[in-house]
């Protein structure tokens, strides 16, 4: 533990050292294979929701303000300088000189405000609530952007960096056939123009999915060369554990991500490999459909009872041990620790195995019920954690049956509102409580994790945080949430943790902040 402790640590000073924590000489050119446990569904930046897509769109997007490093703050992207009004209604953004689209073309204040008011079209998407206070986006002259809003708007610049809000040209993608934004997005999406550091190559849906370095990308590297180092980056699907471990010890690809925390240890102690614990916001957790009925069945979720009981009877640490070796900690909240106004300290629900057979007693089904959770085939951890509650629960009279699946199949099942159970993980794209809050309690938005569950004053208790200014009062909005919402919400609570990537000793400058994002654009390959 002691190593693995140190690792997180050295990760943390690395990210927090920013985007010139490099070594001197970084070297250019060549073409870095990158193992993924899923492939992209759709890399349209608007219309999406999905890690397997977003963290790639990052790499060829780029927004007007940038996450920093560490998660917790904005930097210049496609703008250089910009400054909120006194009355916090007026947003102003300077654009970069000479700024251009992966194909050449000029990104001008057209494409911006037609980016926008497209990302915040209540139509597109399920994160137009980021831009809600936004009434109008204007240009005073060609260089800069004036956003009008509303209503005050605490996480206004968070949300200009977000990924839904990425630019794109307007021309291009309104040329696409089609009658509707999906259908010309869908069009758009199949060869994407984006100002991001690399472009779209190839992609073979399922294996591979190649990258190349965008030309005309912005940014500057330390050589005072333009970014990327990297011709390209190359991403083969390994959906099996094993496998991409397997193949990242043979040399094969020279990094993988989601490494089983089984694994870490093992990796660690490979001279070849250099295991990184990234600092994250990644909270894992098992979603219940709580909707009245399913299959026109009446659904045993739908009992706050059943859900309380469950979680009494899921024993984290027992878990976390099994699955993190002990690399992880019980989530105090559904959001993590690192997410500003998080409350919380310890378990929300501490393993109490008389108390959940209370609960259960006490419940519609104190002789318990059949279930079944779908996991993500070939996932060591999500197969550790289903193995561990079938025990867990089964002490509480629930069967569950594990389900493994295609990431696109429970993808669908999870969309349609199909599912049962089924294990799941977050991680925020912004560095404010919104996000995940308008995703997992606020039901307009998705139905709350497309669970069906809602509550009235969750609802209007986010909908003023939106607008609320004042720090202590909105603190307090946000600490009633989670007290609502950890007690009675859809969610199996289990843990949080960092982020597991393995790279072969020669990859330098890779990082992945706490937001998420895979940052390539200063990766290079050492040669000796």
């Amino acid at each position: 533990m002691t190593l693995t402790r140190a690792k997180v640590l050295a990760a943390a000073a690395t990210v927090l050292m920013g985007t010139t924590a490099l070594v001197q000489a970084q070297e250019r050119g060549g073409v870095m294979t990158f193992g993924r446990y899923a492939d992209s569904l759709f890399l349209d930046p608007v219309l999406n929701d999905a890690n397997v897509d977003i963290w790639i769109l990052s790499n060829m997007y780029d927004t007007l303000l940038l996450p920093t490093a560490d998660g917790q703050s904005v930097e210049a992207g496609l703008a250089t300088d910009w400054s909120v009004s006194d009355d916090g209604t007026v947003v102003t953004l300077t654009l970069r000189d000479g700024i251009t689209f992966s194909d050449g073309s000029p990104i001008t204040t057209e494409d911006v405000i037609w980016s926008l008011d497209r990302a915040r079209n209540p139509d597109n998407g399920i994160w137009n609530f980021l831009l809600s206070a936004v009434s109008e986006v204007t240009a005073p002259d060609d260089t800069t952007i004036e956003i009008q809003l509303s209503q005050p708007d605490p996480a206004i610049l968070p949300a200009l960096s977000v990924f839904n809000t990425a630019i794109l040209p307007k021309d291009a993608f309104e040329a696409m056939p089609g009658e509707t934004d999906l259908e010309k997005a869908t069009a758009f999406a199949e060869n994407p123009i984006g100002s991001g550091p690399f472009v779209l190559e190839s992609w073979d849906r399922g294996s591979t999915l190649k990258l190349v370095k965008n030309e005309h990308y912005w940014a500057d590297g330390e050589d005072g060369e333009k970014l990327p180092y990297l011709d390209g980056v190359t991403f083969e699907i390994i959906p099996d554990d094993a496998t991409r471990i397997l193949r990242l010890q043979s040399g094969e690809i020279d990094g993988a991500e989601l490494i089983p925390f089984a694994r870490v240890a093992e990796l660690e102690a490979d001279p070849n490999i250099d295991m990184e614990l990234f600092p994250s916001t990644r909270v894992a957790d098992i979603i219940l459909n709580v909707r009245p009925e399913l299959d026109g069945e009446a659904n045993p979720l739908s009992d706050e009872k059943v859900r309380q009981a469950m979680n009494y009877a899921t024993n984290k640490d027992a878990i976390i041990q099994v699955v993190t070796f002990g690399v992880g900690t019980p989530t105090s909240s559904y959001m993590s620790s690192t997410t500003p106004l998080h409350t919380g300290d310890g378990a929300v629900f501490p393993y109490d195995l008389e108390q959940a057979q209370r609960l259960m007693s006490e419940s519609e089904y104190p002789d318990g019920f059949s279930a079944s959770i779908l996991t993500l085939a070939g996932n060591q951890d999500e197969l550790g954690i289903a193995t561990a509650l079938q025990q867990m629960w089964s002490q509480i009279g629930i069967d569950l049956e594990i389900e493994q699946v295609d990431n696109a199949t429970r993808t669908e099942q999870y969309r349609n509102g199909t599912f049962q159970m089924r294990a799941g993980a977050w991680t925020n794209d912004i560095a404010d409580p919104s996000q995940i809050t308008s995703y997992f309690a606020y039901s307009p938005t998705i139905d709350a994790l497309h669970s069906g569950w809602k509550s009235e004053e969750v609802d209007s208790l986010f909908e003023a945080s939106q607008s609320e200014m004042d720090e202590e009062t909105r603190a307090e909005q946000y600490a009633r949430i989670q007290e609502i919402y950890n007690q009675t919400g859809p969610i199996i609570l289990l843990y949080e943790t960092p982020y597991p990537v393995a790279l072969q000793q020669n990859v330098k400058g890779f990082y992945q902040i706490p937001l998420g994002n895979n940052i390539f654009r200063e990766t290079y390959l050492e040669t000796e």
